[in-house]
């Protein structure tokens, strides 16, 4: 079968069903005709038509603006109510701190001190310095040591009387025991216990 043979029944059917389908569509009228020939044109002379008047707006043209007020009222001032003051309570007495003891002039000296911890047991042979002190009291004594090998905490001591009558009260990292809070003065007191 040739092409042209293969071709023929395409265009056969091609064509039948063209033909079956009718006419094409016409185009729709774009806006419909309201022209009669008994109907009278509108004027539109603008003079005509009815006034328009906006809610809210003036009814006449504004020429002026309105009159703002130039002083204003003065305010009294308002008074705050006071609060009372209070303080806070404290656990300790509301005294001041007393002062320090001052360093010691008639003794014991440091060298006394330290002759006084080493007797202590298993205090001999630490390498102990003064660090502070001694400072004195009313026959008291305060004084802060430390083992200059090691790096601990300062051990305090706490003594009364000088020379032949230094006698032991307390030593260690905390001497603040209750004979030193009853017995001495305000100045070892507060280096003892910090009140």
């Amino acid at each position: 079968m040739s092409p042209r043979t293969r071709a023929l029944p395409l265009i056969i059917v091609g064509s039948a069903l063209l033909s079956a389908c009718g006419s094409p569509p016409q185009p729709q009228p774009t806006s419909p005709t309201y022209a009669t020939a008994s109907a009278a044109p509108v004027p539109l002379d603008p003079s005509l038509l009815p006034p328009v008047t906006l809610p809210g707006t003036p009814t006449t043209p504004a020429t002026t603006f309105p009159a703002y007020p130039t002083t204003y009222p003065t305010l009294a001032p308002t008074t705050l109510p006071t609060v009372p003051t209070t303080t806070a309570p404290t656990e300790k007495s509301p005294t001041p701190t007393p002062s320090h003891a001052p360093k010691c002039t008639t003794g014991p000296t440091a060298a006394e001190i330290l002759a006084l911890v080493k007797k202590q047991e298993g205090m001999g042979s630490l390498p102990l310095v003064v660090r502070e002190g001694p400072l004195c009291a009313s026959g008291w004594s305060f004084a802060t040591l430390e083992d200059s090998s090691a790096d601990e905490d300062p051990l305090m001591v706490v003594a009364t009387g000088a020379g032949a009558t230094l006698a032991l009260v307390a030593a260690g990292s905390d001497v603040c025991i209750s004979r030193v809070e009853t017995s001495a003065p305000p100045g070892i007191r507060v280096l003892a216990c910090g009140y």
